[in-house]
């Protein structure tokens, strides 16, 4: 890509992300499709997670977009179906543009007068790092409003979805670049994921993160630690329903595991 074609992209993306993509992903086979309106949507709000099925996903964002009820808008329902579409797509350009219009969705909603709603800026927080994950430009430009984001979900409601924010903001300061580059802080990473894991220790997740925020910042002093927290990680998510989620979990796990072989391998 040209310097000036890049510089237009940062310069669309900077003054608002849901520009991104004006264009939103289409699916197929929505025929069968139940007729949804707010009162059904939201008493089956539950139901639209990590262990429905994608077709159920798509069908209750197709609603949504067309329901315009505040009341409904307020809520982090459409953010959130938006962000599970979009971690089970394996197409990457599908996948940022519903996570672009999951953050849409959320912006939507705090301007309604969501502000207090901490699931509203998790939901928001996600979608938008996962939207930046690919471009690591846009990721480091965005770095601030991910963390007032993750910040705001923590400050509110940090135990939604098994302590997500907290799980969501000490990855942040794990894997961002420390001072004076950015935001980073091993420290910081480390007393969230340590939060998460002391509140919500069955979630595989907080610790896998955990351990691999102990790896990380202390490296082999924390080897025994690490490597327990790893099997309690690897037994929760093979004995738990985690629905689609299963799957990228555990391509987190060979991925950590590869880098603890190769940090320790003799040089």
């Amino acid at each position: 890509m040209r310097f000036a074609n890049l510089l237009l992209l940062l310069l669309v993306f900077l003054t608002g992300c849901a520009k991104l993509h004006r264009d939103r992903v289409r699916f197929e086979q929505l025929s069968h499709c139940p007729k949804e309106t707010t009162q059904t949507l939201t008493a089956r709000q539950d139901e639209f997670g990590p262990l429905s099925k994608t077709q159920t996903l798509e069908c209750a964002l197709e609603a949504l977009r067309g329901h315009d009820d505040p009341s409904l808008r307020r809520r982090p329902l459409a953010s959130r179906v938006c962000l599970n579409l979009a971690e089970r797509n394996p197409d990457p350009g599908k996948r940022e543009k519903l996570a672009a219009e999951g953050v849409d969705f959320a912006e939507a909603a705090v301007a309604l007068g969501a502000d207090g709603d901490g699931a509203v800026h998790y939901y928001l927080a996600a979608n938008l790092g996962l939207m930046v994950r690919d471009d690591i430009t846009l990721a480091l430009a965005n770095l601030p409003r991910l963390e007032a984001e993750m910040k705001r979900a923590v400050e509110l409601s940090p135990d939604i979805d098994h302590g997500g924010p907290l799980r969501l903001l000490g990855m942040l300061y794990l894997k961002a670049p420390p001072w004076p580059t950015g935001i980073g802080d091993g420290d910081k990473a480390l007393d969230l994921l340590k939060r998460a894991v002391e509140k919500h220790p069955d979630h595989p997740l907080n610790q896998l993160f955990y351990a691999q925020a102990l790896w990380e910042v202390e490296g082999e002093d924390a080897a025994a630690q690490v490597n327990a927290g790893m099997a309690t990680a690897m037994k929760l998510l093979q004995e738990g329903n985690w629905g689609y989620s299963k799957e990228p979990w555990k391509k987190e796990f060979a991925e950590l595991e590869a880098e603890i072989r190769s940090d320790s391998s003799p040089q």
